[in-house]
């Protein structure tokens, strides 16, 4: 793969658009479905550019702004997402 093929996001074998991570692999954002929660958003005043996406590709876990769908994509591991979850679930997060 060339630098330009990194920089660009793509590999040489198709046009799509991939998130690589050097450890966790190939996030292929053109196979990825994204779903977004209602009223996840920042503030009382969030409109639908402020919610944040999710999507399952193989065996890993894709977040994404819904304002920028071109953007960059954080990527979780399946165990790393479920502990993620888990600390939501038991309110680690609230303020």
């Amino acid at each position: 793969m060339t630098r330009q093929m990194r920089d660009d996001k793509r590999t040489p074998d198709h046009n799509e658009r991939v998130t690589m991570h050097p450890t966790k692999g190939v996030f292929d954002t053109s196979r990825a479905e994204w779903r977004r929660a209602d009223g996840v958003g920042v503030g009382s005043d969030a409109g639908d550019s402020s919610r944040i996406e999710i999507a399952f590709v193989d065996d890993l876990v894709g977040m994404r702004d819904s304002a920028d769908p071109d953007g960059p994509v954080l990527v979780f591991t399946q165990a790393e997402w479920d502990a993620f979850v888990g600390g939501v679930t038991d309110g680690e997060f609230d303020l």
